[in-house]
């Protein structure tokens, strides 16, 4: 008998300290301390290794080249262009246009390149030419090989110019970038990514020579960086476009305005500035990124999710915001675009650094 009443007394006991945990928890929420709670499971580390291999760009601007594949209206055009040219605008640099796009850029900076070539990708990003492709010349429904198809034909006839000047090691210091519109689907596209970026050879169909002094076989190669970003605002806004919809999966937040008053294409800035950075620092898998080659953590894929301070899984972090339209946002641009910019890793502090 005597057992039996430990065992009540045990029971009740632990029932009780269930009940003071959670009225505990309860308590934190109320007075907005649940985030130190969520802190109590320590994040993995995140250190992305230097793979020895050339980074984007070394010897001079990078520019990035145009594709638009599908239905794009001129404002949404603007927006995208406005974002290009904002990431290497010298006019950006005074005090009172802080934060902004290209100060988000500088950090790629920080990515130093091997011994044998120790400049760092270059902080200068422009705007190249622009091809238009209204007609979906591959149709509506594309695969991945797709895209490298669209850009080595915009290459190859004359469309968008070829990568020069060529370095030493065969890459070039330009990215080919194809937006698709929002009723173009993309293999991979809402399952499993909002973009990538990769390189072609744009000599693959060549054979290899042998050369007559040494005897050996000679391969012809120069590597393209391209990249791709779809428009979500029809199929997956919730993953891709996200903190301007609400999201696919987690707590179901309020969704933030969009400073430039369209989902879909803010969401494709964000994804835009994503892919163009991993291009710059990983550009042939063989730069800076973490874990397995062939699905990368790179400069911003390692920051997901966090745009300004304090963010932690279904809050964005503290942004800036317009007192006029209430549209949220962390990096000023040209023409008095404002943008909203994930968080990159930096080379220098070893962690993931929002603008704000």
């Amino acid at each position: 008998m005597a057992r039996c009443v430990s065992w009540f007394r045990l029971t009740a006991i632990l029932h009780m300290a269930v009940c003071m945990a959670m009225l505990f928890a309860f308590s934190a929420a109320a007075s907005g301390q649940s985030r130190k709670l969520t802190a109590l499971v320590a994040d993995p580390a995140v250190v992305l290794t230097y793979h020895d291999g050339p980074l984007l760009s070394t010897s001079g601007v990078i520019t990035v080249h145009l594709i638009w594949y599908g239905q794009f209206t001129p404002v949404q055009r603007s927006i995208v262009a406005d974002f290009l040219q904002s990431l290497g605008a010298k006019t950006l640099e005074g005090k009172a246009n802080q934060p902004s796009a290209s100060t988000w850029w500088k950090t790629t900076e920080k990515y130093e390149g091997a011994a044998k070539n120790k400049a760092a990708p270059s902080s200068d990003i422009m705007l190249g030419k622009q091809k238009v492709d209204s007609d979906y010349s591959l149709g509506k429904s594309l695969k991945r090989t797709d895209i490298a198809a669209l850009v080595e034909a915009a290459v190859k006839s004359g469309a968008l110019p070829p990568p020069l000047p060529e370095n030493n090691d065969g890459s070039a210091n330009a990215v080919y970038l194809v937006l698709t519109s929002e009723d173009v689907t993309v293999e991979g596209f809402c399952m499993s990514s909002c973009g990538f970026h990769a390189s072609l050879n744009l000599f693959s169909g060549q054979k290899s020579t042998r050369s007559r002094i040494m005897g050996k076989e000679e391969k012809h190669e120069q590597l393209l960086p391209y990249a791709w970003v779809g428009n979500s605002a029809n199929q997956c806004p919730g993953q891709c476009a996200w903190p301007f919809h609400q999201p696919m999966y987690g707590p179901q937040t309020a969704p933030l305005v969009a400073p430039n008053g369209d989902v879909g294409i803010d969401g494709m800035i964000i994804n835009m500035a994503t892919v163009l950075a991993g291009a710059a620092t990983n550009p042939f898998n063989t730069g800076y990124f973490q874990g397995n080659a062939a699905a990368p953590l790179e400069a911003v894929s390692a920051c997901t999710g966090i745009y300004g301070k304090g963010a932690y899984s279904g809050f964005p972090g503290e942004l800036l915001m317009d007192k006029t339209t209430g549209a949220s946002y962390n990096a000023q641009g040209v023409n008095g675009r404002a943008f909203l910019l994930p968080a990159m890793w930096n080379p220098a502090t070893k962690s993931c650094q929002p603008l704000v």
